[in-house]
């Protein structure tokens, strides 16, 4: 074989070995990460749905999410990932992004933000949400999002925690505390109104206390069920919550009940279980 040949065959190898090593380092997981890199390994799997969140794909974020916790479900992270898709949930709830459940609404004349949401049976907050309104002003002709699929609460006492549903689907468990010796009412409930930074009858006392007082343990909102005296709210007390604690109502963190209250609509069924 000559010299030339020789020449020619060395610098087609060095190629393909160039070539071969380009491709590798293109795949999201490489060499040093050995087997655990391969599709559908746990890492590799934790590297495309960081790279899908870094581009702000929350649909495709959430998708790669629920197949770790389908395929590695025995992992210690599972807990974390389920934390992550309620979160990526709660964003697109209030994001422009139409989703299962809601709708495109082109806004007519004569339209308010209270009355689109008394038609789909939502909330004006989660409208101004959804689609960053910094205020109740509407213009005719805009297409919005709307949320049309009901919302159900589920609050478990045995576990002190309040399940947001809608359409079959968690979107968020919050911890919560319900009422010290098993006082919480069981059943089927609806709430009835919502009150912001809520004044607190207290019992035996001539004069409610007033939102914002320290003496005040409802926090900031109030979601009164269809039973007297009982109700969803905050609390002036966060280190209590998972525990079974209060009079009888269901408490929530401030920001998390804040949450809630922009999220469900007067009507929504609660149901609370032993």
């Amino acid at each position: 074989m000559n010299k030339k040949l020789l020449l020619l065959l060395a610098a087609l190898c060095l190629i393909a070995i160039t070539v071969g090593l380009f491709f590798l380092g293109k795949n999201t997981c490489n060499l040093t990460r050995d087997k655990k890199c391969l599709p559908g390994s746990q890492a590799g799997m934790l590297v495309q749905v960081q790279e899908e969140e870094a581009k702000g794909n929350l649909l495709a974020a959430k998708a790669a999410y629920q197949e770790l916790v389908s395929n590695h479900f025995n992992s210690p992270e599972v807990m974390n990932w389920q934390k992550k898709i309620e979160a990526i949930n709660v964003r697109l709830l209030f994001s422009s992004v139409v989703t299962p459940g809601s709708k495109l609404y082109e806004i007519k004349p004569g339209d308010t933000l209270s009355k689109i949401a008394r038609e789909f049976k939502t909330t004006a907050d989660l409208i101004k949400k959804s689609n960053n309104f910094s205020d109740d002003r509407i213009n005719p002709g805009r297409k919005i999002k709307v949320w049309t699929q009901p919302f159900n609460v589920l609050v478990d006492k045995s576990q002190n925690i309040l399940i947001l549903e809608s359409g079959g689907e968690v979107i968020k468990v919050y911890i919560v505390s319900t009422g010290m010796n098993n006082s919480t009412p069981v059943g089927n409930f609806k709430i009835t109104d919502k009150i912001v930074n809520p004044p607190w009858f207290k019992p035996g006392e001539p004069e409610p206390i007033p939102p914002g007082s320290p003496e005040n343990i409802l926090g900031t909102r109030w979601l009164q069920l269809d039973i007297p005296s009982y109700g969803i709210h905050g609390t002036t007390d966060p280190k209590s919550l998972g525990k079974q604690v209060t009079q009888g109502c269901v408490r929530m963190a401030n920001a998390d009940v804040e949450e809630l209250y922009a999220i469900v609509p007067v009507g929504t069924e609660v149901t609370i279980a032993d």
